[in-house]
């Protein structure tokens, strides 16, 4: 079973490398549940990493509802993205209705091409999971990530199971959200084809001095820590799903 590790940064990329992960989705925009990274952060990543690299190809936070210009903004990060040497990307478009938008999300599969496109946890908003999964079968995408349209994929192992049997082998089921190495054993169970996590752990941030409330960050606790994947919690993981 793959397991694939959301990363912000090298420091992340590197300790998912080194526990044994398969693959990396790497991200930029924290606070905004995960936005396009720096060319910077893409190239550094790529030369330091060998497992497969996927890069998130979103222009901003918010909603999934994107306009002429975003689209070409994610065009232009997809072009980066291969350039860079990325395995693949992450994206998703719906319509105002919360259904998946095929015509333009294929459009963009297609686009990417020879890359590899994983549906991302856009697919959480829609209205209909089932339908859902066949429109982006439809678009040409290899993989779902999805928490099972729950908070946590654990609360929603019923479905992603009737997901993993409905997708019967033209897209891959993996489940994120709340993913650990306490709950692999029962999604792996539910019979999710691959697990997405961050492994998160915080850590003192270098700066000393810090005034009082005021922060520039929304979903962080604050400044005063770094968010980063923990080698450790990534070791467990690959274990759990192991046994």
């Amino acid at each position: 079973m793959t397991i694939e590790i959301c990363a912000y940064s090298l420091e992340s990329c590197i300790n998912a490398q080194a526990g044994g992960a398969g693959r990396i989705e790497l991200c930029g925009g924290l606070g905004e549940g995960g936005t396009t990274p720096s060319a910077g952060l893409i190239e550094i990543v790529r030369k330091n990493i060998d497992i497969q690299l996927y890069v998130m190809i979103r222009p901003r936070g918010g909603d999934f509802v994107y306009d002429f210009f975003e689209e070409e903004i994610m065009r232009k990060d997809i072009d980066l993205a291969k350039n860079l040497g990325a395995n693949g990307v992450v994206l998703g478009i719906l319509t105002p209705d919360g259904n998946v938008d095929v015509a333009r999300t294929k459009a963009l599969v297609e686009y990417a091409a020879p890359l590899k496109v994983t549906f991302h946890r856009a697919f959480d908003l829609t209205p209909d999971p089932v339908k859902a999964l066949k429109d982006i079968i439809a678009t040409g995408a290899e993989r779902i990530l999805t928490s099972g349209q729950k908070p946590s994929a654990i609360q929603a192992t019923e479905l992603l199971g009737k997901l993993s049997k409905e997708a019967d082998g033209k897209i891959e089921i993996m489940a994120g959200g709340g993913v650990n190495h306490n709950n692999a054993a029962e999604l792996k169970a539910a019979g999710v084809h691959a697990l997405h996590l961050t492994a998160k752990k915080f850590r003192p941030a270098r700066q000393k001095f810090f005034p009082e409330g005021i922060s520039m960050a929304g979903e962080i606790p604050d400044e005063k820590s770094v968010m980063y994947s923990d080698l450790g919690l990534i070791e467990a993981m690959v274990q759990a799903v192991s046994e």
